[in-house]
């Protein structure tokens, strides 16, 4: 029993330091203390000014503490091409992304689309990093004027993701001072078995949690590191193309199949209405030779 109190004891003192305890600690002097690796530069420089947020830390005397900025980009690139550059530009882009290597580059989908001689659609996702995309867009516009195509649209989306890394890093770093308290109580203070188990359990617990979170700061650290692009290409049409009259050649090459088309709905829907009009001219007929002769000599 007296090791399951500590186990709880333990617990509730590693999650109060997690969440701040009252002796006046927050999670920024707990980030702090910890000293995290610092993530690789979000953007560089000529893209983006990477200004230190402050944050006071509190206590008696107030002092401002730099917290590292984590932020993930996603950017989104379309490009109208003729319909022969399209897959060329697009096989360029992926050689050049596995040219710099799985570090800086990866190819996450990629399709093709070939609708017609005349038109086709691609696209292409791929994870990178700040510095490499940079210097892709930066020559995406000379790429695609000497393609005899343009850029249709940029877009640029930022996450901040600070404050879910600094939680992340906190219980990490929580769970594995209460791995070590555990591992010292099975080694120095032996029990009986009922209470060995309940520790190891405990333990085994605490060990699953431990990868959960190392799990998800790889993620978000990725998703940091390596920011996302997406790039779509589109046909740009040639007004003189053969495409560009294929639609009157189908309304010629279609006239006759069209014409008897025609002609086969109105025989169906005259058959399907012949019945009806049998029905009503015997109709008429009872009405003007017997029903209303006799209507007319019942009035005079």
């Amino acid at each position: 029993m007296k090791i399951r109190a500590f186990l709880l004891a333990a617990s509730a003192a590693l999650a109060l330091t997690a969440c701040g305890g009252p002796n006046g600690y927050d999670r920024a002097e707990m980030a702090e203390s910890m000293a995290p690796p610092p993530p690789a530069p979000v953007m560089s420089e000529q893209a983006y000014d990477a200004a230190p947020m402050k944050q006071a830390v509190g206590g008696e005397g107030t002092a401002d503490a730099a917290v590292q900025q984590y932020i993930a980009y996603s950017h989104s690139l379309g490009l109208r091409l003729p319909v022969a550059a399209i897959e060329p530009v697009m096989q360029g882009h992926i050689a050049a992304c596995n040219a710099a290597g799985p570090a800086k580059c990866i190819v996450t989908n990629s399709y093709l689309n070939a609708w017609s001689e005349d038109e086709s659609s691609a696209s292409l996702n791929l994870r990178a990093t700040p510095v490499w995309i940079e210097a892709f867009l930066s020559g995406v516009d000379a790429e695609a004027e000497q393609a005899k195509g343009e850029v249709t649209s940029r877009q640029t989306t930022a996450e901040d993701l600070t404050v879910t890394i600094i939680d992340t890093d906190a219980r990490l770093h929580a769970q594995e001072a209460l791995q070590k308290r555990i591992e010292d109580l099975l080694e120095n203070r032996p029990g009986d078995l009922g209470e060995l188990l309940e520790t190891e359990r405990e333990l085994a617990r605490v060990n699953g949690e431990i990868d959960s979170l190392k799990s998800s700061m790889k993620a978000l650290m990725q998703r940091v590191n390596m920011s996302q692009l997406s790039v779509s290409y589109e046909t740009k049409r040639n007004p003189v193309s053969s495409g560009a009259l294929s639609p009157l050649g189908d309304a010629f090459g279609g006239f006759f199949y069209n014409l008897s088309s025609a002609l086969a709905a109105v025989i169906t829907a005259f058959a399907v209405g012949l019945p009806w009009l049998i029905l009503l001219g015997v109709f008429l007929w009872l009405w003007l030779k017997i029903i209303w002769p006799r209507i007319r000599r019942k009035k005079t």
